[in-house]
């Protein structure tokens, strides 16, 4: 599905292109700037991770807030009422995330945090950090102690299926409107636990094996995102 966002971003561009040519021809009249257009700046993006990505939360929750400034902008309800709808949704859905994680929160989660707490003096973690961009780190036969991951309005991408283990290791990830992703070899066991908040980890590997002999402890928290685990390079 994700070959279909740029699928997606094209036809709406040429559309857009479209309409601005027919209506300066006079081949038609579509007034796009309709009251609140500047929602579709919302809306549209969101959508589009909807179709593309796993994590559909943030993007339903970004859809949801873009309707409401558009119904704001055009006058269904006022700028006070749709505010104050923004808010108790964003509220509501902040308190429904909190009570899901609590009630089927991963058994791993102590786990995970022991080994975090553990590795807290580790001056060899590696430091990849994306911030409205993208980063790739690649490990070929390097030997892996541990990596923090930040992505902010960005993404970071973290091959270790080439990378030497030598032990146990922990990562931790940050991510706000972001998203990263993990690829770790089959004979490497990964726990994770997530404190996301409109997001989520998944772990999308096709195998596992049972005679994994180290640990990868993945901690995960931020907000409007997701990172997901895979045992496969990208084509």
């Amino acid at each position: 599905m994700k070959q279909a966002k740029p699928i997606l971003a094209g036809l709406l561009i040429t559309t857009l292109g479209i309409i601005v040519g027919g209506n300066a021809l006079g081949l038609f009249s579509i007034d796009i700037f309709f009251k609140g257009w500047w929602t579709l700046f919302i809306i549209i993006p969101c959508f589009f991770e909807l179709l593309t990505e796993k994590n559909k939360v943030g993007s339903l929750i970004g859809i949801v807030i873009g309707v409401l400034l558009l119904l704001g902008a055009q006058g269904v309800f006022s700028w006070e009422i749709s505010g104050k709808l923004i808010l108790a949704f964003i509220i509501i859905a902040v308190g429904l995330s909190i009570l899901f994680r609590g009630t089927f929160g991963s058994h791993n989660n102590k786990e995970v945090l022991k080994a975090v707490e553990a590795n807290k003096d580790n001056n060899g973690m590696d430091n990849q950090v994306a911030v409205f961009s993208g980063n790739e780190r690649v490990y070929k036969k390097e030997e892996f102690t541990g990596a923090n991951l930040t992505a902010i309005f960005g993404g970071v991408d973290l091959d270790l299926l080439d990378a030497k283990f030598t032990k146990d290791t922990v990562i931790k990830v940050f991510c706000l409107f972001g998203g990263i992703n993990i690829k770790v070899p089959k004979d490497v066991k990964v726990k994770t636990n997530s404190s996301f908040i409109f997001g989520g980890i998944s772990d999308d590997r096709k195998e596992v094996s049972d005679e994994s002999k180290y640990t990868i402890y993945v901690d995960t928290s931020g907000g409007f995102g997701g990172v997901s685990i895979e045992d496969k390079k990208n084509k």
